[in-house]
């Protein structure tokens, strides 16, 4: 299996991935990780990605499903922000999709805290008109700390451990 964790950008989807994949002892990849450089590069001079932009790292991503993740579980950090990039990543796969949900004003406050990372703050409102929000699936209220909002996820899914299927 793998546990997506979606949503915009300073929801805490690497921060509360790390912490998973930790605690049950599975691989974690960040998506952010895949970007092309010229997204990066985009992002960091204020531009929001396009669809098609995003097609290179929904193939690379696809890419690490098939040769990482197939057959054993993962924790993946990805913002999969509309229904499509959800279906093309699910496909074939046994993947459970968390939405780390909080308010924008949250949101905002934690991206403006944040260093060192390419995205741009300014780049969120971007990113929340084009969230489709999901649905069923399971919700996490991010406004607790981390450690808590990892172990809601644990708790939900049912999740243990390195044996868990």
């Amino acid at each position: 299996m793998v546990v997506v964790l979606m949503g915009v950008a300073g929801s805490g989807k690497t921060t509360v991935g790390r912490l998973l994949a930790q605690e049950l002892g599975w691989p974690f990849y960040d998506a952010d990780d895949f970007h092309p450089v010229e997204n990066r590069e985009k992002m960091r001079s204020g531009v929001p990605l396009s669809d098609e932009d995003r097609a290179p790292w929904l193939r690379a991503l696809r890419a690490l499903l098939a040769e990482e993740a197939r057959g054993q579980n993962a924790i993946l950090a990805c913002s999969a922000l509309k229904q499509s990039f959800r279906e093309a990543l699910s496909e074939g796969y046994e993947v459970r999709f968390v939405y780390l949900k909080g308010t924008p004003e949250l949101i905002a406050r934690r991206l403006a805290q944040r260093q060192g990372h390419f995205f741009r703050p300014e780049l969120l409102a971007s990113q929340l008109g084009a969230l489709e929000p999901p649905q069923d699936v399971l919700e996490a209220d991010i406004t607790p700390p981390p450690e808590a909002v990892a172990r809601f996820i644990r708790e939900a899914l049912g999740l243990n451990g390195p044996q868990h299927r």
